[in-house]
């Protein structure tokens, strides 16, 4: 069992705290893991194992388990003193919301939860458990991680090395079991993305016309880097004769959104300082999703790049958007709490005016928050005007932000 402590500890300051735990993110990112590492940790800081209860939903033991049956059998295990309980996949129980309020207000409990699609989203959840609980979202491997996790069955080559590999593999924990070829790893990604259209979207959603679903997803993977919209997307269908209005494209993307496929990454108005409602990004939730969907294309590196700055990014608990400024934009304004960061990922600088382009709307920004260029490319370290110029994978391991 991969060790994941960054995650762990950080819901484990939470424990016996009067909130339901609970632990999002998309299919085979690694969220059963961390409940065996919850109470494997709970153990060792003194909690006796007849004290943990854990359920695995998408089991066919559970299969037909109504919400009130479910009441009764964790009420029961409750019995007794405080009980810590682990339920997993735990939308697969309708109704599920209800037990979880009930066995809180009525049992001396500590509860912990996971789920894969929309019903956990935070605007699902408020809904159900309001006030009552703290979420904590789970991505595939950091390429931290991934370093560490393939240097137990393989050699690991220096990080600016192994980020290529990093990039065409991506981060789900199962790709990294073994050293897999390329097609089959892509093999195994492809099949968590047919579970996520198929079960959490398309099932859920009872969508019919799920040819017009997968246009929008390839148009949005074909995209990524670049703002776009509903209506673009709606007008590009329509060029292919396969017409969609923007409320549906835009409902679409908002289900890929909630199944943790997809993440939305907003423009901000850096001088009105304002959100701004259109041509929005939307980043993949593992650069590999791209290459088993449609294929590896090494023209695609740059985009990919972008995405994993970003969901390291997110990782670390920033909120992320596309930076407007008044001749163009900042790739991401990374914002948490009072702390703020800018970021441009290029892949290469070659031309001068690349370069002054990349520094040029940095330079714009009139703060004293850090700046940062990252590329992959032979250049010197440094410093330019204040702009910190780092390689991509550097930066990816760096404790300085």
């Amino acid at each position: 069992m991969f060790d994941r402590p960054a995650y762990v500890n950080a819901i484990l300051r939470f424990a016996d705290a009067p909130l339901v735990k609970v632990i999002t993110g998309i299919r085979r990112s690694g969220k059963s893991t961390i409940l065996l590492m919850l109470m494997e940790a709970l153990k060792k800081r003194g909690v006796p194992a007849e004290r943990i209860s854990s359920y695995r939903f998408d089991s066919m033991k559970y299969d037909g388990l109504t919400a009130k049956a479910l009441y009764e059998m964790l009420l029961a295990a409750a019995g007794g003193g405080r009980t810590y309980i682990f339920l997993d996949e735990v939308q697969e129980i309708a109704g599920w919301e209800k037990v979880v309020n009930s066995l809180m207000q009525e049992a001396d409990v500590d509860i912990y939860v996971t789920g894969s699609n929309s019903r956990m989203m935070s605007s699902e959840i408020s809904t159900y458990l309001t006030g009552r609980y703290v979420s904590f979202e789970i991505y595939p491997l950091s390429f931290a991680e991934y370093l560490t996790f393939k240097g137990r069955y393989a050699d690991v080559q220096a990080p600016r090395l192994e980020l290529p590999r990093y990039i065409q593999y991506g981060g789900f924990p199962v790709v990294h079991l073994q050293d897999y070829a390329r097609d089959d790893a892509y093999t195994i990604v492809h099949d968590i993305y047919n579970t996520v259209i198929f079960t959490d979207i398309v099932r859920r959603n009872e969508i019919r016309k799920v040819d017009q679903l997968e246009r929008v997803v390839k148009y949005t993977f074909s995209n990524v880097g670049n703002t776009f919209s509903a209506a673009s997307i709606a007008k590009y269908l329509k060029s292919e004769r396969r017409a969609l209005d923007e409320e549906t494209v835009y409902a679409y993307l908002e289900k890929l959104e909630k199944a943790f496929l997809l993440h939305r990454c907003s423009r901000y108005d850096l001088k009105g300082k304002e959100p701004l409602k259109t041509q929005e990004k939307f980043y993949l939730a593992d650069p590999a999703l791209l290459y088993a969907v449609l294929g590896y294309d090494p023209n695609t590196v740059a985009a990919m790049l972008e995405n994993v700055v970003y969901l390291e990014l997110r990782r670390r608990g920033y909120a992320v958007n596309i930076g407007k400024t008044p001749n163009g934009e900042v790739d991401f304004v990374a914002s948490k709490q009072n702390d703020k960061l800018y970021v441009q990922v290029a892949e290469r600088i070659v031309e001068p005016a690349t370069q002054k382009r990349e520094f040029d709307r940095l330079l714009e920004i009139r703060d004293n928050y850090p700046k940062y260029v990252l590329r992959t490319d032979d250049f010197a370290d440094g410093n330019h005007e204040g702009i910190r110029v780092m390689h991509v994978a550097d930066f990816l391991l760096s404790d300085a932000y």
